[in-house]
């Protein structure tokens, strides 16, 4: 469930763009008229309308997430509420500035906030991270969790790096496309990689007692 609470913002930047794609016209009437306060000028143009109102719906989709979790009593982590402010942050920038550059620079920055975040933790706190994620429930050599630790460090940086890459070197389209579904596909493969890494090297559970 989480999971998909995860990945709400991001479908939903998805589907408006993709939508507003193909209705450029009455969507930048739309919000020169109801939201046209939130941009220099007033004015929303036809070619930036769909990812102005994407960039609109993301904060929103944002917002919407953490009420889910709240109305769920769920906790809400640090890096969530990280999440909010830089996507409000940014897509402010967006809104106003009438520029995509700052919404696609978002991506990056937390991917780089949640790999800072473990080597914080790593390299300062001495403190295995990622096994507190998984609530402590699984039972590996320190070590392990050591090079799991320094594996997503990489792997978010090299996220934050290509998310630059295929936002700058490619069409807006290309870029929100790959957000979607290139990012997750990415996420899920190291994610199982990770998965049989550690299968590897789990204690019985009579050894983890013992």
């Amino acid at each position: 469930m989480k999971f998909l609470l995860d990945l709400l913002p991001v479908f939903l930047f998805f589907v408006s763009f993709k939508w507003a794609e193909g209705h450029k016209a009455p969507v930048a009437d739309w919000m020169t008229q109801h939201l046209g306060f939130l941009v220099s000028g007033g004015v929303v143009g036809v070619t930036e309308a769909p990812v102005l109102l994407a960039s609109t719906v993301v904060v929103l989709g944002t917002l919407l997430q953490i009420i889910i979790m709240k109305s769920m009593r769920k906790h809400i982590d640090k890096m969530l509420w990280a999440s909010l402010a830089v996507v409000v942050i940014l897509g402010g920038l967006t809104l106003w500035f009438h520029s995509e550059t700052f919404i696609k620079w978002k991506p990056t920055i937390v991917y780089w906030m949640m790999g800072g975040g473990l080597l914080i933790g790593e390299v300062f706190m001495k403190r295995d991270v990622l096994s507190q994620m998984m609530g402590g429930q699984i039972e590996v050599p320190e070590a392990v969790w050591r090079r799991l630790t320094w594996a997503w460090v990489t792997f978010f940086l090299a996220m934050g790096v290509l998310n630059l890459y295929v936002a700058f070197n490619f069409s807006t389209d290309t870029w929100v496309t790959f957000k979607m579904w290139g990012t997750m596909a990415l996420l899920l493969v190291f994610a199982l990689l990770q998965g049989l890494y550690l299968s590897r090297h789990m204690q019985p559970a009579a050894e983890s007692q013992s």
